[in-house]
């Protein structure tokens, strides 16, 4: 009865996961217009701006010297300005993709992918989803990305997922720990990604609690976890594995000293 009782918490969390991804699809399609918008009109100010300079270069004889330095010092701000608005717009639009493609992606469907990128940005979500849910946390984030790593087949809304999984962990594991050692402890959490003999390998490491000998025998055990009750489904690393090892022909290990931190590691084939 008590598992029947858990399977029936599960199926209702599972449910209720569903939902919040046809929310955030919807949400996400309607947040892509009007950044569209903005995006489109940064690049025709631009374009603008270098008509203005053309126009103030034809008649720079007929202006003072001061105020021919003040648009120019003018100018180049404005320039800078619409340069930064197109970097974060897009930015912002490609999260948004990643969301959609989460959302709305085909069941298995391998599409090319850049790992770099996809890790990256699914561990930059991941952080701020842990800054929403408690208050305070923060914690130093330090990236390696291989330059000229290959796009890969791949199946990105999985692998997106099991990015997630495991940076929620790392992120929580740091948080606890800080919870019980205060000021003194810094938290940090450390994202490499490289390639190794026809493989790309992403490893993920903390500086966190660590797991005990029981919890590592346990790990990926379907509905374990160390998290409270309503905080962890006992799901999420039994489902990256699945994705990594069985999906991605890939492989997923990890390691562990309990009150030092935690190293997940998983390696997926390039695939041209």
């Amino acid at each position: 009865m008590d598992q029947i009782e858990q399977l029936k918490e599960q199926l209702h969390k599972q449910e209720k996961l569903a939902s919040l991804g046809v929310l955030s699809a919807g949400i996400a399609h309607e947040i892509q217009n009007p950044l569209n918008f903005v995006i489109n009109f940064s690049k025709m100010s631009d374009k603008l701006l270098k008509d203005l300079e053309e126009i103030v270069a034809d008649n720079e004889d007929k202006l003072p010297e001061a105020d021919r330095e003040d648009l120019n010092d003018i100018v180049a701000d404005l320039k800078e300005n619409m340069m930064k608005i197109v970097e974060h717009g897009e930015r912002a639009i490609s999260i948004i993709q990643g969301i959609l493609l989460v959302s709305r992606g085909k069941e298995g469907e391998f599409l090319p992918t850049d790992v770099s990128k996809l890790v990256k940005e699914y561990v930059w979500l991941s952080y701020h989803g842990m800054r929403a849910n408690h208050k305070g946390f923060n914690v130093s984030i330090h990236e390696s990305y291989e330059e000229g790593l290959p796009m890969t087949m791949a199946i990105p809304q999985d692998l997106s997922r099991a990015v997630i999984n495991i940076t929620n962990n790392a992120f929580y594991a740091v948080w606890k720990k800080q919870e019980t050692m205060g000021e003194g402890y810094m938290p940090e959490v450390s994202v490499k990604v490289t390639s190794a003999e026809g493989n790309i390998r992403v490893s993920i490491a903390d500086n966190g609690e660590g797991m005990s000998e029981e919890v590592q025998q346990r790990v990926y055990e379907n509905f374990f976890t160390t998290k409270p009750a309503g905080q962890g489904t006992g799901l999420g690393m039994g489902i990256t594995r699945d994705i990594i090892e069985n999906k991605h022909s890939g492989h997923l290990s990890f390691t562990s000293v309990q009150g030092e931190g935690t190293t997940f590691t998983f390696t997926i084939p390039i695939r041209k």
